[in-house]
């Protein structure tokens, strides 16, 4: 069976070996492809399974885009254990060698530019979650947690370099009626992540309002491509 290059990230060159355990999509390591000053990270994964009339099948099989998503950030978390990757979009699939080092070369100076930028740098995500008020003054719609929201947005966003706000995400409708009322995303400094983190831990929760950190991920959120 024909294989194909499985692309997930793009790196400079780095000498910290990867996991010897780590496996990718299809279950196979992944491995380091060269090309001048940047480094492509590939597996090779089945042409059944990835060719262009296949993957668009898959992709709309949840449990397989579900298994292929975590195994893709498992090799993007790893990355980001020992160098700073631009995570590229889940499923990024070239014919061959010759074709990973055609994209490199062609896009080689915008990749140069997000790696410059994003060096030493991590993403943390940050989501703010509310029950609706016990009691509201008619024609009002309670709203508990938006200023708490807002204040430690403004204070989270002052430790960081960048920030980005994602729209709300909805809740499901079974169980309590909770609201998310912040979904942010924020590009630290490595060397800034501990006073980040001690800030959130710092901040008294208001009575029915939740905080949720992740990360620190590679940053996808600075590069279009998100951890979902």
């Amino acid at each position: 069976m024909s294989g194909l290059r499985y692309v997930y990230a793009v790196c400079r060159p780095f000498g910290t070996p990867l996991q010897a355990q780590l496996t990718g999509v299809a279950g196979v390591p992944p491995g380091l492809l060269r090309h001048r000053d940047l480094v492509a990270v590939v597996s090779t994964v089945p042409a059944a399974d990835f060719g262009e009339e296949a993957l668009q099948a898959h992709l709309q099989d949840p449990v397989w885009f579900a298994a292929t998503a975590r195994a893709h950030q498992g090799v993007i978390a790893a990355l980001t254990t020992v160098t700073t990757p631009l995570p590229l979009r889940l499923a990024t699939v070239c014919e061959d060698d010759s074709m990973v080092r055609t994209m490199l070369e062609m896009h080689g100076d915008a990749f140069r530019r997000v790696l410059d930028r994003l060096e030493g740098r991590v993403e943390w995500g940050v989501k703010v979650y509310t029950e609706p008020a016990p009691a509201a003054a008619p024609g009002t719609v309670a709203t508990p947690g938006e200023a708490f929201a807002r204040s430690l947005h403004e204070r989270l966003a002052g430790r960081a370099e960048d920030c980005r706000i994602h729209a709300p995400q909805t809740c499901p409708v079974s169980g309590p009626a909770v609201r998310n009322v912040l979904d942010a995303a924020y590009l630290v400094p490595r060397a800034a992540c501990e006073e980040f983190v001690e800030l959130i831990d710092r901040t008294p929760e208001e009575p029915g309002v939740r905080v949720e950190l992740t990360g620190p991920w590679a940053a996808y959120s600075f590069t279009g491509e998100e951890p979902r």
